[in-house]
């Protein structure tokens, strides 16, 4: 045996291992090299430096390092590739600049759920190509996917997309390919994809604002577009960032899902968006307590759908009375105004809502009411979100705006989707439910959890729209047309009693409004015995 291996052993045997003399350690240490680490890690923290950052700062807008920070629960974020970027040396090998990558991603805990975060560093060429490494964009998917954590993308610039500049650094031009969209794709279906856009967004950065299931712009802070305005000006339309692409316009064209007023209301949206979600399609949605009384009666709901069918009554007040205090959570709210959708909480078990909004257009579905119906329906289907329909539904838009709008097309993709979803689903028919838009209140492919108010009014079409048209002839020799149309409308109305469909089985329950909640609740507690985690083979569509 070596003289340094029987001395170790005895040291061992001593337990002196401490007093090892220092002629038996490594002849030289790292200090160097650790040296060097630690001012590459201190340049890399600089970022764009001090004048850019300043820059950011006077601009509204934190820096992409604080945005984590805000974000993620503290000290919890460790960094990935905080070392890689574009370095300069001299003839010695001495490094003598150093620019950072402008994406920064690692892993951090939300909530102390773990969850996958980047940002975009604005203040490294604007967040543009030639500042970027696509493979930590790539990368960054890939880790979602893998450990199946949430995924938070903070975007600001082009995100990684193109810059004419990086052709002349490159030296050739190239066929257009997106890294990593294929990934972004399969997070879809995956895990929740969380998007905010903290400052100007185009190209491939709007493109992974959209590629997300919630996302949101900043008021006055943040736009977004395809392209900004100087390239939009060079094809003879001259904008402002505001005018081309400001949150207000994408908030009520439903490319994005909300608008707020400060980055940090986006954070709280976050954070409040992943509360309701499972960490991944393998998963179901934790259930959460509550002080809120499962058979808590809220007697006003008697009286909230007027008698007068014509009256208009706001919807939001009714959804906030059904769910447990204080978890509704809008999305969507400045698009596809007839309905609204969210998620909230009923007896503490997560679900998704959608309810017909009568204040728009009496409730009537038009093409961007379909596609808003569509994205909620894939996102409870996706993450396992039993489903809430509140249904007063007079059904499609009719007239020249329903046919340019391609009415029909969206609403047969959401009854598509409605009947492709495999999570329980619960109607409560608060008043009307017709023709083909109607039909959306359920699949009925499979037992259905469905009651109606006793306001319910349904059929293939109104009774005051179609009467005349069926009557035409019996009217056209009575004696009195008008005395004889009044008596049809008043046989009919008989007929169109709720009561009557119940008595056929036609509709499964009628309940008082008051009891809503109860019956709700018992819903979301049964619907957890039909849940089942696992990827649905197709995520949520962009």
């Amino acid at each position: 045996m070596a003289p340094h291996r029987r001395l170790l052993k005895t040291l061992l045997q001593a337990g002196g291992l401490h007093d090892i003399p220092a002629r038996y350690a490594a002849p030289m240490g790292w200090e160097a090299e650790i040296e060097e680490l630690r001012r590459r890690q201190a340049l890399a923290r600089r970022m764009g430096g001090p004048e850019k950052l300043a820059r950011q700062k006077a601009a509204g807008r934190l820096d992409a390092r604080a945005r984590i920070a805000a974000v993620v629960d503290d000290g919890s974020f460790r960094e990935i590739g905080e070392l890689s970027g574009f370095a300069g040396y001299a003839e010695d090998g001495e490094l003598v600049s150093f620019l950072p990558a402008n994406f920064l991603f690692g892993r951090a805990e939300v909530d102390g759920r773990p969850v996958v975060v980047t940002a975009d560093d604005f203040t490294v060429r604007g967040g543009a190509a030639d500042a970027a490494l696509h493979r930590k964009l790539l990368e960054a998917e890939r880790l979602a996917t893998t450990y199946r954590m949430p995924l938070l993308r903070m975007i600001e610039g082009t995100g990684g997309g193109g810059s004419v500049k990086s052709l002349e650094t490159m030296g050739h031009t190239y066929v257009p390919e997106i890294p990593g969209w294929e990934a972004m794709v399969a997070n879809l279906a995956e895990v929740p994809v969380v998007a905010l856009g903290l400052g100007p967004v185009a190209g491939l950065g709007a493109g992974r604002m959209v590629m997300a299931h919630y996302s949101l712009l900043v008021e006055g802070l943040s736009q977004m577009f395809v392209a900004g305005p100087p390239v939009v000006a060079a094809a003879g339309e001259v904008r402002t960032k505001e005018e081309l692409g400001g949150a207000h316009i994408h908030a009520k064209n439903g490319a994005v899902d909300d608008r707020v007023a400060t980055e940090a209301e986006a954070f709280d949206r976050l954070r409040r968006f992943l509360s309701y979600l499972p960490s991944s399609a393998d998963e179901l949605p934790a259930r959460l307590k509550t002080r809120d009384r499962a058979d808590r009666k809220e007697a006003w709901l008697n009286a909230a759908v007027p008698r007068d069918s014509r009256r208009l009554y706001p919807i939001r007040p009714i959804v906030e009375a059904i769910v447990d205090k204080s978890s509704w959570f809008e999305i969507g709210r400045e698009w596809g105004l007839g309905v609204v959708t969210g998620l909230a909480r009923l007896d503490g078990y997560a679900v998704a809502i959608i309810a017909s909004n009568p204040e728009a257009l009496g409730g009537l579905w038009t093409a961007a009411t379909a596609r808003k119906v569509e994205r909620m329906v894939d996102l409870a289907d996706t993450f396992h979100l039993p489903v809430v329909h509140l249904v007063d539904n007079p059904g499609f838009l009719i007239g020249r705006r329903a046919e340019d709008e391609a009415t029909i097309r969206w609403g047969s993709r959401a009854l598509t989707a409605i009947y492709q979803a495999s999570v329980p689903w619960a109607s409560v028919i608060l008043r009307k439910a017709y023709g083909m838009a109607g039909s959306a209140h359920a699949p009925a492919d499979r037992f259905r959890w469905r009651m109606a108010w006793p306001s319910g009014d349904w059929g293939s079409l109104p009774i005051s729209g179609g009467l005349e048209a069926a009557y035409r002839s019996e009217l056209e020799t009575a004696g009195d047309p008008v005395a004889h149309l009044a008596d049809i409308k008043a046989r009919l109305e008989r007929v169109r009693s709720p009561f009557r469909t119940a008595e056929r089985f036609g509709v499964e329950a009628i309940i008082a409004p008051e009891e809503t909640r109860a019956e709700l609740c018992a819903f979301a507690a049964t619907a957890q015995r039909a849940l089942r985690p696992g990827r649905k083979g197709r995520g949520l569509r962009p």
